[in-house]
């Protein structure tokens, strides 16, 4: 169902109960949730329930998250497929997020790869998009040095508790993409 993926410093695992607190922690960090298109969870108990709304997604195909598993063994994030098309599009829209005192240390980029080469190689993937906050300047410089390219901007694309967001759309095609 959600296969684990290795990497030289990373490993993605499927989310369990057990990653809720420190999912819960990432998910509320004030560095953190501004950038999320999810609603403010307000304890541990939230996460683990999240946690097994998306672990039921994935059973149903719709949509596939891992824990980011760092190289001392504890989780320092998630990432994944927020959906996918296969029939008619071949493409899927992933989303990220890390601990703040992770950052820079390129666990996340490593994640993505694995991510990338796991939509490309497996799930037959032609594009992948990214939807991303004007203002992420982090991820906006993370999804360049992946090889993404910025088609445009997608005016008032999301609702959220504080109004209408714009999103810029990020996107890497299978031909374009270092294996």
């Amino acid at each position: 169902m959600v296969p684990a993926l290795s990497g030289e410093r990373v490993e993605l695992r499927v989310m369990t109960e057990d990653h809720a607190a420190a999912l819960y922690d990432l998910w509320c960090h004030p560095e953190v949730a501004p950038w999320l298109d999810m609603p403010p969870l307000s304890s541990a108990a939230d996460a683990e329930h999240l946690i097994g709304l998306l672990r039921q997604m994935a059973r149903e195909e719709e949509s596939l998250r891992w824990s980011i598993i760092g190289p001392e063994g504890d989780v320092i994030g998630s990432c994944g497929y927020n959906y996918w098309q296969l029939p008619g599009a071949y493409r899927g829209e992933i989303g990220c997020e890390l601990s703040p005192p992770h950052w820079g240390q390129g666990y996340m980029q490593e994640a993505l790869e694995l991510v990338l080469d796991f939509g490309f190689g497996t799930m037959g993937l032609n594009r992948i998009e990214v939807l991303c906050h004007p203002d992420n300047v982090r991820a906006q410089r993370l999804f360049s040095a992946l090889g993404f390219r910025r088609e445009g901007l997608l005016r008032e694309y999301r609702h959220t508790s504080s109004g209408f967001q714009d999103v810029i759309l990020y996107a890497l095609l299978c031909s374009e993409a270092r294996r």
